[in-house]
């Protein structure tokens, strides 16, 4: 029996003494010994994250249990401020566990992501479901009037109350648990599907052995072919994949028809192969349980829940806004269908005009009609030039500088870091820029944060960009499209909300603003991209450094409108999927291809255009945190068409005191009411017409 006893005591002092060096190893459980408090990457291990996760849970609720437990009267202080202080480790850890999850993940990382939802999960429905938790604050929310609280404060304290109501805590106890259940099932089921989505993606390749198949194909795009060949061990032909950099070029140059329909079919069906990556019975489900989800809280449908907390309020006011524009945009669409039917015929094609042709005709109908040749336009846009463009824009209007530092830990080595500071010389923030795609990272363009600005926890913001552009090549730089030019700008403007955020708590800081107004200071940057001035400024040829001369910037001013019909209802036809799926009324299963058709099919999308996302890989509203929410892009793009039109009616697209006043939008993040600060910026509320006019719609 003594010997029993010894062991047990032995094996619990080697428990401890592992515990205690698993606290000593891990860049999580103490500070971050680094340059402005920026993550170790270097030191952080995969088998980090799960302690940090524990730790980080378990210090929170011990952190929300002496909330519950003080005995003093609730105040805004001892318990809204106190949430707004607590899980400072968890959310440590989950800003780079997530962010590097979706940048450069890997099989042990989708694992523990599997196991950590559930956790997380469980840990939120714990507070939002924590009832004493919730009568302090709504002691507080009661008594606001008695205290002096600022504009802010009453903000953070108004969007804590509403998200505990949004988050059960009026339910029953029956009904509480049935929540909880279904918020577990949700962060499984997106989870799933993203990860479904990233391995559909990289397991197609289009291999090409004879040279006549890449006919058309400009020499950058074959030589990038070429290398993505040689990396997966066939030097000597040529692979293409699903990734962007490398589908859209091939779509809209190769000269072969069949291959332009191959790689586009396997694109667009890509988590619809009836195999284990399939979604559709996972988009049933999510459809489903937000539907009950939405109910059980006293919503009609997931949107109405959703919209609620947006500008737009209510699925009403998003279906005026997409069928407004709609309406505008499909008969555009279809007299662009016909004129490149006419270019068909007239270069000696004998065949209906298919969704896989309409980049190649259309790139055939715009050299016709302009003179624009996409291909001999790149040149002037290599990546570096493009990046320093967006430092420059960001300097004009706000001040600001952007210096590259080498002595930074890195989330990945394609990955450069900057640090940002303040026209008075002093730090404002670090950003980091990833731009090159790879199996590990998702597809698309983003913005995130390892950490947000907070006066009140003494931070300061670090913020990444994630793209995926084409990589440089041999001698030849990344030499980016007029599109992605205007998407790394896009994404930089995000960055400025993040970077520039002023406010004091951490809920409300940068991008923590209503959904539908998020996409305003990142949509209005692309503007200064396409602007005159600033092209000549940045736009310059990759082998002379010579500006992008007069005639290119006027014809792709003349251009502007070419083939908004198509870009228009794409977006539009997708925005309005989404709202489709989130204002179903049944919990029955759904036959997602069906559901698809049939929206498409009311709506009159033409077959020759294939929605932007189908259901399938439709990961905004699936994974994404976009459902219910994917107009948001059109919501914002109102907003920063009119934005935009105030610079331009001062002759002076850097006006000091309009960049000052947009300033204040980006500095207040979500601590004002949104329609608030923008019409504190306008002057008055945005008007759909400049939206309607640039895009050549009316």
């Amino acid at each position: 029996m003594k010997k029993i006893t010894y062991l047990i005591c032995l094996a619990s002092l080697m428990i401890q003494a592992c515990q205690s060096v698993t606290n000593q190893t891990n860049p999580f459980l103490k500070e971050f010994d680094t340059p402005h408090g920026v993550p170790p990457f270097h030191l952080i291990q995969n088998s980090h994250y799960l302690p940090a996760f524990k730790e980080g849970i378990r210090q929170q609720q011990q952190e929300i249990k002496a909330i519950t437990d003080n005995t003093e009267a609730p105040t805004f202080a001892n318990t809204v401020e106190a949430l707004e202080k607590s899980g400072q480790l968890l959310n440590k850890v989950a800003a780079v566990f997530f962010n590097l999850q979706a940048a450069h993940t890997n099989d042990s990382m989708q694992a523990i992501a599997e196991e950590v939802a559930p956790l997380l999960s469980e840990h939120t429905d714990g507070i939002n479901l924590n009832e004493k938790l919730f009568e302090r604050i709504k002691t507080v929310y009661e008594n606001k009037d008695k205290e002096n609280l600022s504009t802010e404060q009453l903000l953070v304290l108004e969007k804590y109350y509403k998200d505990f109501v949004r988050g059960g805590a009026n339910l029953s106890e029956k009904e509480k648990e049935r929540l909880k259940q279904i918020n577990g099932e949700l962060s499984i089921l997106a989870l799933k599907f993203g990860n479904n989505l990233l391995k559909e993606t990289n397991n197609y390749q289009l291999v090409i052995e004879n040279e006549q198949d890449l006919s058309g194909l400009p020499e950058g795009v074959i030589s990038t072919a070429a290398e993505t060949a040689k990396e997966a061990g066939m030097e000597g032909k040529w692979v293409f994949t699903l990734h962007n950099p490398s589908i859209m070029p091939f779509l809209q140059y190769a000269d072969n028809r069949a291959l332009r329909e191959e790689i586009y079919k396997a694109y667009t069906t890509r988590g619809n192969h009836n195999n284990e990556y399939d979604n559709k019975v996972i988009i049933s489900q999510l459809v489903a349980l937000r539907l009950e989800k939405a109910q059980l809280l006293g919503f009609p449908d997931y949107a109405s829940y959703v919209l609620e907390q947006n500008m737009a309020k209510n699925p009403a006011n998003v279906y005026e806004l997409c069928n407004k524009i709609w309406e505008a945009a499909l008969p555009v669409a279809k007299k662009e269908a016909q004129k490149l039917q006419s270019m068909i015929t007239r270069t000696g094609g004998k065949f209906k005009l298919q969704p896989w042709d309409w980049r190649y005709y259309a790139e055939k109908v715009k050299q016709a009609e302009y003179g624009l040749d996409e291909n001999e336009l790149r040149q002037y846009f290599p990546l570096d030039k493009v990046r320093e463009g967006a430092f420059y824009t960001a300097n004009k209007l706000y001040g600001i500088t952007f210096s590259q530092r080498t002595d930074l830990p890195l989330p990945h080595p394609d990955a450069i870091a900057y640090e940002v500071k303040g026209a008075d010389g002093k730090h404002i923030g670090i950003f980091y820029a990833d731009y090159f795609p790879r199996p590990s990272k998702g597809q698309g363009a983003w913005m995130d944060a390892f950490r947000s600005e907070s006066g009140l926890l003494g931070m300061t913001p670090v913020i990444t960009n994630v793209c995926n552009f084409t990589k440089p090549t041999g001698e030849t730089p990344s030499l980016l499209t007029f599109e992605e030019a205007q998407t790394l700008f896009h994404e930089f403007g995000h960055a400025l909300h993040g970077l520039l955020s002023q406010v004091d708590y951490p809920s409300v800081a940068g991008t923590n603003v209503v959904h539908d107004f998020v996409e305003l200071p990142s949509q209005i940057m692309e503007n200064w991209a396409a602007d005159p001035e600033v092209l000549k400024v940045y736009a310059r040829h990759y082998k002379t450094g010579e500006p992008i001369p007069q005639h290119l910037i006027d014809k792709l001013q003349k251009s502007s409108h070419f083939n908004q019909g198509f870009a228009t209802t794409e977006f539009m036809a997708a925005a309005l999927l989404d709202m489709a799926y989130h204002t179903v009324s049944t919990t029955d299963p759904i036959d997602v291809e069906k559901f698809e058709k049939q929206t498409l099919d009311k709506l009159g999308l033409i077959p020759e255009i294939t929605v932007r996302y189908r259901s399938t890989y439709f990961s905004h509203i699936f994974d994404g945190g976009y459902s219910a929410g994917y107009y948001a892009y059109t919501w914002a793009e109102v907003l920063d068409a009119d934005a935009f039109e105030a610079f331009k009616e001062t002759g002076d697209v850097f006006n000091p005191e309009k960049a000052e006043g947009f300033h204040r939008i980006l500095a207040k993040g979500g601590s004002e009411e949104a329609m608030k600060l923008y019409t504190a910026f306008r002057g008055k509320e945005p008007s759909i017409e400049p939206l309607l006019k640039r895009r050549g719609l009316k």
